[in-house]
């Protein structure tokens, strides 16, 4: 991304099945206003969200783009807390008692949760299905791409499992770059609390497009939130610092050099969920909002295509064969398996994939994939999608020639059942393709 600066997001995916809610410096914070402003017309509250007096913003918290003082650390968040409570209208249930950390304490605490959350093996699969399918360069270990990222870009982080809020502060205080994370990550402690974000993101470890989907429900809601509280309770001086704050040209420089597949499943959240509950949030205001965590989205295709959302589209389930690693010979065995989604399959098609899916993409309508692992560093992937309609399986195709031909491998597009079916196939060499293929029917 270009001209990127402040945001947040939660980091999830397949890798990072129970990791934190973190806020990063490396989206604009006039980016995502932009998409708030878009999704939630002049991203004001309607009347019935406006603070009350009480809560009105104070001198104090408001009067100057300094941090506070230590010793103002409690006043700036007790205010902070009641101003967004009113905003999203959910309850604090427990106290919250937010810590100030140094960058270099946040380090420490995301490669801490990052080998808590993320178990080697689970690292080693993710890195050879990626590096299968052409995503990242096979020079390039996965954990170091994302502890780059994460150490360049986290300023704030929500703990769902400890039950603890972070933010970074490279001055010690609480200035409104401060504020600003704070509302956001505030607001992911009132969600834990009210709908069990651990519960949300249960069972979602093979998922990765349902857990990117759910996540963006996560982020949207507080992205929004802080849109509002920041039109609210910062003045345009603030608003400014913050803005030139963000505008970090090593925290761009780092987000450059991270493979697009890590970058965007990390970004995807924050602003198509935005986009996505900005809309739901203006068509029924916040309480349409509590009620989408009643009733998930499933799928990237549904964030990315609200009124699939709306209409209840589901994913097309696609099952691989059980026995696929035992027939295609001795030695063979199921290393890593997903479901990539419209979004993830936009990417790896050579779309950014975050305003809009690719069109190769769009009218995804299910898929799973699977790398198998053999005899002598031996692997290949199949990859079995689904569309929507015929025209739409021969556009992927067409647009997929291109993605393999960067693959780790020899590669192929291939019909199955024809129509509305497409399978990729890709081999550590011609010999693992042609065994796959054989298998599932394919070869021709």
């Amino acid at each position: 991304m270009v001209g990127v600066g402040c945001a947040a997001f939660r980091v999830y995916d397949r890798a990072m099945d129970r990791t934190l809610s973190r806020s990063v410096g490396a989206l604009a914070v006039t980016a995502v206003m932009a998409v708030a402003v878009s999704a939630c017309g002049n991203a004001t509250p309607p009347a019935s969200a406006s603070p009350s007096p009480s809560v009105a913003p104070s001198p104090s918290s408001t009067a100057s783009p300094s941090a506070q003082g230590s010793g103002d650390f409690a006043v700036v968040y007790a205010e902070i807390n009641e101003q967004v409570r009113t905003i999203r209208g959910l309850e604090e249930k427990t106290a919250i008692e937010p810590t100030i950390v140094s960058p270099e304490e946040m380090t420490q605490v995301l490669r801490t949760s990052f080998d808590e959350d993320y178990p080697p093996d689970e690292v080693a699969a993710d890195e050879r299905l990626y590096h299968g399918l052409g995503l990242l360069p096979k020079g390039n270990k996965l954990k170091d791409v994302y502890i780059e990222l994460l150490e360049s870009q986290v300023a704030g982080l929500y703990d769902p499992i400890g039950k603890k809020l972070y933010v970074v502060s490279k001055a010690g205080g609480v200035g409104p770059v401060e504020k600003v994370y704070y509302s956001h990550e505030y607001d992911h402690a009132l969600q834990d609390q009210n709908f069990d974000l651990e519960a949300i993101t249960d069972g979602l470890e093979d998922e990765t497009d349902e857990a990117l989907a759910r996540q963006a429900l996560v982020e949207g809601d507080a992205y929004v939130l802080m849109t509002y509280w920041l039109q609210q309770f910062l003045t345009p001086e603030e608003i400014t610092e913050v803005i030139r704050s963000s505008a970090d040209p090593e925290a761009q420089a780092a987000l450059n050099q991270i493979p697009q597949i890590v970058q965007t499943q990390l970004i995807f959240s924050a602003l198509q969920g935005t986009q996505f509950v900005g809309g739901i949030q203006t068509s029924g205001d916040w309480a349409a909002v509590d009620a989408a965590f009643g009733d998930l989205p499933a799928s990237t295709e549904q964030v990315l295509h609200p009124e699939k959302y709306s209409g209840g589209e589901a994913a097309i389930a696609v099952d691989l064969p059980d026995d696929l690693a035992s027939r295609v010979g001795t030695g063979w065995s199921v290393v890593d398996e997903d479901t990539m989604g419209e979004h993830q399959t936009a990417i790896w098609l050579g779309s950014p994939g975050i305003a809009a899916a690719a069109d190769g993409a769009a009218g995804w309508g299910g898929d799973r994939i699977t790398l198998l692992g053999g005899p002598n560093d031996a692997w290949a992937i199949a990859w079995h999608t689904v569309w929507d309609s015929d025209d739409d399986a021969a556009e992927f195709e067409v647009t997929a020639e291109t993605a393999v031909g960067k693959a780790g491998g020899p590669g192929r597009i291939l019909p199955g059942d024809g129509g509305e079916h497409r399978w990729v196939v890709i081999g550590s060499d011609d010999a693992a393709l042609g065994k796959v293929a054989n298998v599932l029917g394919l070869a021709g």
